[in-house]
């Protein structure tokens, strides 16, 4: 067998990601190895994925115990695994229904479509208005890219969904005003209590509870995404729970499976009696692999131990930041929930946020960017604190190195 390298991934796989040189071959906890053997601590998750760090023994047990059982079955027949999952997410949540699939852009999909459906059956055709809001990310899919707020994902896919408008993340006015003007036609608002990808920004508790009141006023869905801000990410189990409101739709996935692909479209019964036998489906979703080891992830982080510890790591994690940017004035605000963590550049680093993610591997400590502003951090739900000590201290190593190396370019 030969030996994969950076040169030969470029060899096979789609020019879409420009993934690093370091390829992980093994994990454990809150941290990776290189094939050279070289340790890095994970301040990334996978993406806000691995909530549990990577082969947590309670996921690898039951993973294990499962692939010796039941591994497919398709749809046309239930499966102990999905009916149990489906319970412990409909105990837990507002939902009474759930429908499984692999990923958040499946989740996504499904709960929109399931918005669309329940709006023509009830209102009639013409009520098919998305509002979506500015930066926002919500998956891949032509449909999602069309909701999502960033245009750069939208270019050259045309053409694309219709029946979208997109309005400034957090401006009460802007939405009541759309309201009062297509109020018939509007069908759902979809939003994520943070947005992750769009820079990590929070949504103010008002605007949250605006939007629950005027779908509420005028017989739209809210839709929540949740996908990166859900499983125990922000110190609930799911973020909404903060603002003192209630979807009617949701997506899920993510940390969901604490690394294992599956994702979820949970909603209330009124709105999922709409999806007949037939009207939307997914092969491989609920596959009894996902929903064992999503059953297993679910135990964990549903507990206080773990959702009250996350309100202490990111307290160890932002003292941390803060002294980082005390020393080197690099960061100009720390935003998000729990341990979802933005750390926005200054100006003077303006659209370099990818620099601090490349000083931070080659010192061995794994993050993230949200946008060319903002580096972003997502470890585990249950690092240990020394992890959390020693990442901070490579990772105020790397910015130690990158200023050193700015003051030198600036001086010659």
């Amino acid at each position: 067998m030969t030996t994969t390298t950076r040169e030969s991934y470029d060899q096979v796989m789609m020019p879409n990601y420009a993934p690093g040189d370091v390829i992980p071959v093994r994990g454990s906890g809150s941290r990776v190895w290189d094939q050279a053997g070289t340790e890095y601590v994970d301040f990334a998750g996978g993406i806000a994925v691995n909530a549990l760090g990577h082969a947590h023994p309670a996921l690898v047990s039951a993973l294990t115990e499962q692939a010796g059982k039941l591994w497919h079955t398709s749809n046309v027949m239930a499966t102990e695994p999905a009916v149990a999952l489906a319970e412990k997410l409909c105990n837990a949540t507002f939902a009474d229904r759930v429908f499984f699939c692999n990923s958040g852009t499946e989740a996504n999909e499904a709960a929109l479509k399931l918005a669309r459906r329940y709006s023509h059956s009830n209102f009639g055709p013409h009520k098919d208005l998305i509002i979506a809001f500015d930066n926002a990310f919500h998956g891949r899919s032509l449909l999602n890219i069309s909701v999502g707020g960033q245009p750069n994902y939208r270019e050259g896919f045309g053409p694309l969904p219709g029946s979208i408008t997109h309005l400034p993340f957090n401006d009460v006015a802007a939405l009541e005003e759309t309201f009062n003007s297509l109020s018939d036609t509007v069908c759902a608002v979809i939003v994520e209590p943070i947005q992750g990808e769009g820079g990590v920004l929070d949504a103010e508790p008002e605007f949250m509870q605006a939007i629950r009141r005027l779908c509420d006023d005028h017989q739209a869905l809210m839709v929540l995404d949740e996908v990166q801000t859900g499983v125990g990410r922000t110190g609930k189990l799911y973020a909404h729970e903060w603002y003192d409101v209630k979807p009617d739709i949701m997506a899920t996935a993510k940390a969901l499976g604490g690394g294992f692909p599956i994702g979820a479209t949970l909603a209330t019964a009124q709105v999922s009696d709409v999806f007949k036998v037939g009207t939307h489906g997914s092969t491989y979703g609920g596959n009894p692999l996902a929903c064992t080891v999503a059953s297993a992830a679910l135990d964990l982080i549903n507990t206080p131990e773990v959702l009250e510890g996350v309100s202490h790591r990111r307290a160890m994690l932002v003292k941390g930041l803060q002294a980082i940017t005390d020393r080197f004035d690099v960061f100009q605000a720390i935003r998000g929930q729990g341990l979802l963590i933005g750390c926005v550049v200054t100006e003077s680093w303006s659209g370099r946020a990818r620099e601090f993610l490349l000083a931070s591997q080659d010192v061995g400590v794994l993050t993230l960017v949200a946008g060319s502003d903002v580096l972003r951090l997502a470890p585990s739900l249950i690092i240990p604190e020394a992890d959390i000590k020693e990442g901070l201290e490579r990772l105020e190593g790397a910015v130690a190195t990158l200023c050193a190396e700015e003051d030198k370019a600036v001086s010659s």
